[in-house]
């Protein structure tokens, strides 16, 4: 069976490397080496080592991955005429895609691979730097660092840092989180006679000249309060915190129900905001609404009966399995076909749950806004036939219902009128989906219109130094009429 044998060429020296390693280096026949940037290949170079490295398909691919791949497969068709040995900076299982990638594909082609250590470069770097990982360590990839990942209150290492390019990007997603004058160590040949320690704020990271192929960044974990703000985390242990013994009497003695008044206050707040066009009043009022999830969550949490992990983890869940065409094969071609199968999947997920549907119109949360309620019935019932399909009927039904409001007002019967009433509302909402108007939406515009104008009437009254008492309807329209010409 064809093999390849792994070795590790230390973080640093030669003195470093221990023993068994350096005879099998010497010793070997067919050496391939990932990359020949490192200081133990000059020095063994001098003692007439020969090798083959791999450092020009890094000129010949844009992508760590592509190259990483194409490495391996140029080892495994090596190793099918001869066992050849494969070494790689430090360990091979630390930070060495390549190595990841053998163990993967070579029983594939009938390649064994051994793996025979080597020095990692940690151990020196934890000593430069002067941590311990005991205390919550993270140790990630320059190359494909992702912001979501990361944690800040732990000391963090971002290895393979080998140029300006990684560092800028490492650096932009660094500033996501993170002051830019936040200091960072940049850390090279730790261990080595060589070694190289740069503390610098983080902005300047991509400007450092000793960058190289042994280059790691220390971030050390964050620890002022007021940088953890963005951390989810500290939003949660602050909620907590408010509900906990020595916390706020009033956060403490709230309920679900006490609660809902003011997640329906602060979600109309969101609206004002959106309106208003402003997005830093937007942001903190949809912190406003995150606060009440966190409540509730909480609350859900003291009960023992569900937490915000279980409230992400359903939404979470609930949006990729609605949401085949993007994270499943299949693709939709405009927002009816997503509105269509959204629907066909709730209804399926109610009959695999057991759920009796009472109605087609069970949905409709009571609690909703009448006119918006209205809308929602309205449009279901369309979905199954229920409905006009030209609007002179719906026109016809306008006008029947205020007849009809009229008649119950000449014969005085308030019960009646006030249904009638209701009635009108209900056609005039047909109607205005007919057209594809937002009711609620048009009626919030013309409540803001009549605000507006009523402000102006105010305010023209103090100016003339006149209160509402001093005039008559006339005179307070006819400002009326002036604030309708602005």
């Amino acid at each position: 069976m064809a093999k390849i044998v792994v070795l590790g060429l230390g973080a640093g020296d030669l003195q470093q490397m221990p023993l068994g390693i350096y005879q099998k280096l010497i010793k070997s026949e067919n050496v391939y080496l990932r990359t020949k940037e490192h200081p133990v290949v000059r020095e063994l170079e001098k003692e007439g080592f020969t090798y083959h490295s791999f450092d020009s398909i890094y000129e010949n691919n844009e992508q760590f991955s592509d190259v990483y791949q194409e490495i391996t497969n140029q080892l495994l068709n090596l190793a099918k005429e001869n066992d050849i040995v494969y070494a790689v900076p430090g360990h091979p299982f630390v930070a060495e895609s390549t190595v990841q990638l053998l163990l993967e594909q070579a029983p594939t082609v009938n390649v064994a691979v051994e793996i025979k250590g080597g020095q990692s470069f940690l151990d020196n770097l934890f000593q430069a730097v002067q941590i311990d990982p005991i205390e919550g360590c993270q140790i990630v990839d320059g190359t494909a660092l992702q912001k979501v990942e990361l944690q800040i209150r732990h000391h963090m290492i971002i290895c393979q840092v080998y140029d300006a390019f990684i560092a800028s990007e490492v650096k932009l997603t660094l500033m996501e989180l993170l002051p830019d004058d936040y200091e960072i160590t940049v850390v090279t040949a730790a261990g080595s006679q060589h070694e190289q320690l740069l503390s610098v704020p983080l902005y300047e990271l991509d400007r450092v000249t000793t960058l190289n192929n042994l280059t790691a960044v220390y971030v050390p974990p964050v620890k002022e309060e007021n940088l953890l703000y963005r951390d989810f985390g500290k939003l949660r242990e602050v909620i907590a915190t408010l509900r906990g013994p020595n916390g706020c009497p009033w956060d403490q003695k709230q309920t679900h129900v006490s609660l809902k008044k003011y997640l329906l206050e602060e979600a109309y707040e969101v609206l004002d905001a959106i309106d208003e066009e402003d997005d830093d009043h937007l942001a903190e009022e949809l912190g406003d609404v995150l606060l009440q999830v966190m409540l509730h969550a909480q609350i859900g949490e003291d009960e023992g009966m569900f937490t915000v992990d279980d409230v992400v983890a359903a939404i979470t869940e609930k949006m990729i399995r609605r949401h085949p065409h993007v994270f499943e094969a299949g693709k939709l071609n405009n927002e009816d076909e997503v509105i269509q199968q959204w629907d066909e999947i709730k209804k399926q997920e109610k009959q695999e749950s057991g759920q009796e549907v009472i109605s087609l119109l069970a949905g409709v949360p009571k609690s909703m806004p009448a006119l918006y309620r209205a809308a929602k019935l309205q449009k279901k019932a369309a979905k199954v036939g229920f409905d006009w399909q030209e609007v002179a009927p719906i026109w016809m039904k306008v006008q029947e219902e205020i007849a009809e409001f009229m008649n119950e007002l000449k014969q005085n019967n308030t019960e009646k009128a006030f249904k009638e009433f209701g009635d009108v509302l209900f056609a005039f909402v047909n109607l205005a989906r007919f057209y594809e108007i937002d009711p609620e939406l048009a009626l919030q515009s013309t409540n803001e219109k009549f605000y507006q104008r009523f402000l102006y009437i105010e305010q023209t009254l103090h100016e003339r130094s006149l209160s509402f008492e001093d005039v008559d309807l006339a005179y307070l329209d006819a400002i009326w009429e002036e604030a309708k010409r602005m």
